[in-house]
């Protein structure tokens, strides 16, 4: 990475530079951020995902996986998806299960859902081999609001310093005890961040986003300062307007916490470095992001609702679903071509408007976490 071009993206605001063109094109960039970034803390699904004692889920984590077991005791545990044997995996990527013991389906090496070793067929006189020595890797996790975290490396360290002041933004959301009845996967055809960055900023919704801009003003709100690895702001809703949806109607009900101001906004965040959380006042919606190349990004998108509105009967979350789900397929039509855009000859980063402080904050960010060696919670964001 060219160390003047990232420089650049570290200059005040309003003369600052988009991050260099490597960043987003380069397979060596993308490797240093699967070490570096994706090996910190990172989102990986929905905690009821795992929802009950000796379940299990293997998730997907772009080049590698993570199975996440909830033991006999409701502990959440997680380890690398990898029998320590030969590296075959324990679940198929994706896959759930209930087991009692964890088993590879190659050899038969067999685990408690601890993650210690249980037993290895033909080793029992084998007077070297201890079992102590051969359990499976673990790796810190936890949850959130309803969302599952691990951190790959275990070295990142405390999360509640990872999120910070968003814990006081998205508490009365009360996530956890929403259902998820809808989620749909896209593949984006461009860089992680790119997708991020579009996130972050509605100077572009005049042009790409008329229905969204028929139920919420693509001026109106404003960014925060808050402590914590994330980087985020609100808009509001037109008046008459309960939610986002293709009508502004809800097919809900209001969470039921909600102070006035959030009412009648929107909450958008993206938690580095995959995580955007869409807060409204009936409904949170998130992206979860998977780089697979540095011009591909697996996208699951999920729609979570209160309880006892997902549970009613004749409930039906279209109202949500089919507005983000057309917001969506414009928006990876942007970035599909912002990407091919990028990596045309002649591209040279560009600077922002005053409208987009929200990817300046993401983008220095990022340059900061490249020239430091990782990415790390901001003690706070610069305006």
């Amino acid at each position: 990475m060219d160390q003047d071009d990232l420089a650049l993206a570290l200059k005040p605001f309003g003369s600052s530079r988009m991050l260099p063109k490597a960043a987003y094109v380069d397979a060596d960039v993308l490797a240093w951020e699967r070490q570096h970034v994706f090996s910190d803390w990172i989102c990986i699904g929905r905690a009821s995902e795992v929802p009950e004692a000796r379940s299990a889920k293997a998730f997907d984590l772009g080049e590698s996986g993570v199975l996440v077991v909830r033991g006999e005791d409701g502990v959440l545990r997680a380890f690398e998806n990898a029998c320590r044997h030969r590296g075959h995996e324990l679940l198929p990527c994706g896959s759930t299960a209930q087991p009692r013991l964890l088993m590879c389906p190659y050899h038969a090496w067999t685990y408690e859902l601890d993650g210690s070793l249980k037993n290895a067929p033909h080793f029992k006189n084998h007077g070297d081999f201890d079992k102590s020595d051969f359990g499976l890797f673990a790796m810190p996790v936890t949850e959130w609001h309803g969302w599952l975290f691990v951190d790959p490396s275990g070295r990142a360290g405390s999360f509640a310093e990872h999120v910070g002041e968003l814990e006081d933004i998205v508490t009365r959301y009360d996530g956890a005890t929403l259902k998820t009845p809808v989620t749909h996967t896209y593949d984006v055809a461009a860089n992680w961040k790119v997708i991020v960055e579009n996130y972050q900023e509605c100077y572009h919704c005049s042009m790409i986003h008329p229905e969204l801009c028929r139920v919420s003003p693509p001026t109106s709100g404003e960014n925060i300062e808050r402590k914590g690895a994330w980087v985020g702001g609100w808009m509001e809703l037109r008046e008459g307007a309960q939610t986002m949806s293709l009508d502004g109607r809800s097919g809900g009900a209001m969470m039921a916490r909600l102070d006035e101001q959030e009412q009648h906004t929107v909450m958008y965040v993206a938690v580095l470095p995959n995580l955007l959380i869409s807060l409204h006042p009936d409904y949170v919606m998130s992206h979860l992001l998977i780089p697979i190349t540095p011009d591909l990004t697996r996208v699951s998108c999920s729609w979570s609702f209160p309880a006892e509105v997902a549970d009613a009967a004749g409930f039906d979350p279209s109202y949500a679903v089919d507005f983000w789900d057309l917001t969506n397929k414009q928006d990876w039509a942007a970035v599909e071509s912002v990407q091919r855009g990028v990596l045309s000859r002649g591209y040279v980063p560009g600077t922002l408007t005053p409208r987009e402080d929200a990817v300046y904050h993401f983008v220095t960010g990022v340059a900061r976490g490249y020239l430091e060696g990782r990415f790390a919670p901001r003690r706070r964001v610069a305006a």
